[in-house]
């Protein structure tokens, strides 16, 4: 079955499917009948690189990693009103307009051992590309244009995903952590991509 006959059977995505069809965003209830939702959310990700927005019962933080963890760029717990949901899916897609690169914006910046080419959406160290999924370019990329700043877990959900945090901890967390296993020599302890203790993370131009 293909994946698209397979997300065609679930109520949710039959809502707002001509955006999924229109390959801009994705809306992925987790629990599809059938066949699993992180499974679709990988072959999703295999193939595409738009934004996944995943929506669930399961409200336990272990899935919530889970789901990030697959590739989707945003979990949204149910039971939640037709209007959070779609506030949430415009958030997505007017951040997807205001990451794209200006026209006055150089096509490749550097920081320290840092290169990102914008066109490409690509980011390599020392000149050895980073397998980056959707957010985790769009994230480290906000950090190498603000260079040694500091920015809590809220600043970056609201730059990064459109969105007020509303007391949501764990998915700038989850994919600061995913960044780090690709970017960090030893990931435990990171010397590019940095917590600040009670603030939030920097990214560091000294260190190679």
């Amino acid at each position: 079955m293909t994946i698209r006959r397979r997300l065609a059977r679930s109520n949710l995505v039959m809502i707002l499917i001509p955006v999924a069809i229109a390959a801009v965003l994705l809306p992925l209830d987790l629990m599809l009948p059938g066949v699993d939702g992180f499974t679709i959310c990988r072959q999703v990700r295999e193939q595409k690189k738009l934004p996944i927005l995943m929506v669930s019962a399961r409200t336990g933080d272990a899935d919530k990693i889970r789901g990030l963890g697959f590739g989707a760029d945003d979990y949204i717990e149910k039971p939640f009103s037709p209007s959070v949901l779609v506030a949430r899916v415009k958030a997505h897609l007017a951040q997807v307009e205001r990451l794209q690169p200006s026209p006055a914006e150089p096509a490749v910046l550097t920081v320290g051992p840092l290169t990102a080419k914008l066109d490409a959406r690509q980011i390599f160290k020392n000149g050895v590309g980073l397998p980056l999924k959707n957010r985790e370019y769009e994230l480290l990329l906000f950090l190498m244009r603000h260079p040694g700043q500091v920015f809590s877990r809220e600043d970056l959900y609201e730059m990064i995903w459109g969105l007020e945090s509303m007391g949501d901890n764990i998915t700038v967390a989850v994919h600061i952590g995913r960044i780090r296993e690709k970017l960090e020599d030893d990931p435990a302890s990171p010397k590019l991509l940095q917590t600040v203790w009670g603030v939030g993370y920097r990214l560091r131009t000294d260190a190679v």
